[in-house]
């Protein structure tokens, strides 16, 4: 990276960061963060308390300005999809909580909260929308968007990879089996792509820092642009990990011995560790994926938190690996990339329409929320939002199957068994 360009991302960064931050623009779970007197006052919390199974709704007034949620109308599509979705699975029992992970075990498992944000910053939120859980392996998209607009794409390909493993989030054998296989003499990517937790360690590690930040404050400022707010660490949830991450440690060191971890393993680790602990609700995750699905620009505070460019390149690894090993099923039955973590939220993105955030803390074999996917799913099919999916355009012509080829009917065939 020349100089020039160095000094004008750091000073993006920088920019980006300092939005986040800034109280006028950020709200916090009980009102507007400050300010001056002539800020709007920004509030997630509704008069009253209405009943868990109203969905609320709020269209943003402009960058930084929502106006307080009101209860939604019948018959605006979002709403109903929203309610229709939150009804039909309130009472799914399937999954259980993470248990490796002692302290999300405790968690209580009958959370359930939807939310869905257009990228005109339209918000609407259902159930547990706000209760707040560590965001785990959700966290992951929103890093390697700072990597791919920091250190570059082709960096984030060549260091970490772009492809799917086959094998689970914190899988070793993964780790060996890229390192034996790789795509070309001089490109071996061990860490497979950055949503698995090898990858995920690799590009704590790539990301640059800019003179005068230590690195975790750019990887805690990144995610508070995305979510729009001042967001905190759950210091339960990190010591709990830090505990018992034994699998990570034995990942970073395997990664360092094969040179892809350039620094301090066990710093990455621990960064790492850290940024998974961070505490958000379902909202948050909702805003931080409509900013995903608006190009990269926040549609609630107008923060251009990453180019468009990044923002489509991080859509395509979610699309690669977003739910693990089973993303191949979920992108053939649902249609959207989406990240999942076990802390049991789930981001799911339609770019160019809305992202929906979701919290349900039973989890299926693979680590994905069961009561997130079955919701998500419901609701894309019933706003049209699968990516793949699109209706034929012209008159549609009439075919006889029992008419002849062009040229007369196709010549016999000879089956022949065994040999002359």
């Amino acid at each position: 990276m020349d100089g020039r360009r160095r000094r004008l991302w750091m000073s993006r960064l920088a920019w980006v960061f300092a939005i986040a931050a800034a109280p006028a623009s950020c709200a916090t779970m009980h009102g507007s963060g400050g300010g001056s007197a002539d800020a709007v006052a920004v509030s997630y919390t509704p008069p009253g308390d209405p009943a868990s199974d109203v969905v609320l709704a709020a269209a943003t007034g402009g960058p930084g300005v929502m106006p307080t949620p009101r209860p939604a109308s019948p018959g605006d599509p979002f709403r109903d999809a929203l309610a229709d979705a939150y009804k039909s699975f309130k009472s799914l029992g399937e999954g259980k909580n993470a248990d490796y992970i002692p302290v999300l075990a405790k968690v209580d498992p009958g959370l359930y909260g939807l939310v869905l944000v257009t990228v005109r910053g339209a918000v609407y939120e259902v159930g547990a929308a706000r209760d707040e859980f560590s965001i785990q392996s959700v966290s992951k998209p929103f890093t390697v968007a700072r990597a791919i607009e920091t250190a570059g794409p082709d960096a984030v390909n060549k260091r970490i990879g772009v492809n799917a493993t086959g094998q689970k989030f914190n899988s070793i054998l993964a780790i060996d089996l890229f390192k034996n296989i790789p795509s070309d003499e001089k490109h071996v990517i061990p860490a497979g792509n950055p949503l698995v937790n090898a990858g995920a360690i690799a590009t704590v590690d790539l990301v640059p820092v800019p003179r005068g930040m230590d690195k975790w404050s750019v990887i805690m400022g990144n995610l508070e642009a995305f979510a729009g707010r001042k967001l905190t660490v759950n210091d339960e949830v990190y010591h709990s990990e830090s505990e018992t991450n034994t699998h990570n440690r034995a990942i970073v060191q395997l990664l360092k011995d094969y040179e892809v971890i350039e620094g301090d393993p066990m710093q990455a680790l621990d960064l790492y560790t850290r940024q998974c602990s961070v505490s958000v609700s379902a909202r948050d995750l909702a805003v931080m994926g409509a900013t995903f699905a608006n190009g990269g620009r926040n549609p609630i505070t107008g923060v251009q938190v990453v180019s468009s460019q990044t923002a489509a390149k991080v859509l395509a690894v979610l699309s690669t690996a977003g739910l693990y090993e089973t993303t191949g099923e979920w992108l053939y039955k649902v249609g959207v990339p989406a990240k999942s973590g076990v802390g049991g939220g789930i981001m799911a993105v339609v770019p160019g329409k809305f992202a929906i955030g979701t919290f349900s803390p039973p989890l299926d074999p693979a680590g994905n929320s069961v009561r997130g996917q079955r919701a998500i799913e419901a609701m894309v099919q019933k706003l049209g939002g699968n990516v793949f999916a699109a209706k034929p355009v012209g008159r549609a012509h009439e075919t006889k199957a029992e008419a002849s080829p062009p040229f007369g009917p196709p010549a016999p065939v000879t089956a022949i068994a065994g040999t002359n």
